[in-house]
């Protein structure tokens, strides 16, 4: 069985700040995130950033330091099915309607809550035919089951002793199960900012959950490797 990539947003903004803010919880609902301050860079990303190029949904502030998002979105449209959310400070209708005319899917206006953000990036992939779906709390294949809420784990019957961080870890991959995590997200989410290159930190945790969760570690049916990429939990059982 095996494991899907998370789905993969473009990100254009320019202030440092809200870049990073939006990209941590982006990260946090398992979505790749591709980042870019800048016109210059939207196009450098969208030329080699993703797999062949191509994303699955766009945030575009209109506000950049070498020009108007806007001058992006006609590229975007020529180039990528995905959908395009338009960021701006700007709160008079008429930049919206010329906007949404040219092929923007929405329109988010400073400030906005990331609650928001995320809800109206769900509707637009939906419309797109790409289905989100909600975190998982509870889990169980093969044997094994989990319950995030409870902080309980239990193989075959039996509670399965985690130490705080193997815990955090097999929560992390659990939230998406059947979707690959990469390396940069569980470091971040599990180990910190800071920790980013650590990833000898993941071999080695990840080497004592399949100890403890596999039937064989050396075989490993449960907690999958993507080579070069990250690690992802099989989808739970209906």
């Amino acid at each position: 069985m095996g494991c899907r990539m998370s789905l993969q947003v473009l990100l254009v903004e320019d202030d440092r700040e809200l870049r990073a803010t939006l990209s941590a919880a982006l990260q946090v609902e398992g979505y790749r995130v591709a980042a870019a301050a800048s016109l210059a860079d939207a196009r450098a990303v969208l030329a080699h950033g993703a797999e062949r190029g191509k994303f699955d949904l766009v945030l575009l502030d209109l506000g950049l330091p070498d020009g108007d998002g806007e001058t992006l979105l006609g590229v975007l449209r020529a180039e990528q099915r995905a959908p395009v959310i338009v960021i701006s400070a700007r709160h008079t209708d008429d930049p919206k309607i010329r906007l949404l005319d040219a092929g923007a899917d929405d329109y988010l206006v400073k400030p906005f809550s990331v609650g928001e953000m995320l809800a109206r990036m769900r509707v637009a992939l939906r419309h797109k035919g790409r289905q989100t779906l909600p975190a998982v709390t509870r889990y169980a294949h093969d044997g094994l089951e989990v319950d995030v809420e409870a902080h309980r784990v239990r193989l075959h019957g039996q509670t399965v002793h985690l130490t705080p961080t193997e815990f955090k870890l097999l929560a992390r991959l659990m939230r998406h199960p059947g979707q690959v995590v990469t390396h940069r997200q569980l470091l971040v989410e599990v180990w910190g900012e800071e920790f980013t290159t650590h990833t000898h930190y993941l071999r080695l945790y990840m080497g004592q959950l399949r100890a403890k969760l596999e039937n064989d570690p050396a075989d490993p049916h449960r907690l999958l490797t993507e080579p070069g990429v990250g690690y992802c939990l099989v989808e739970s059982e209906p």
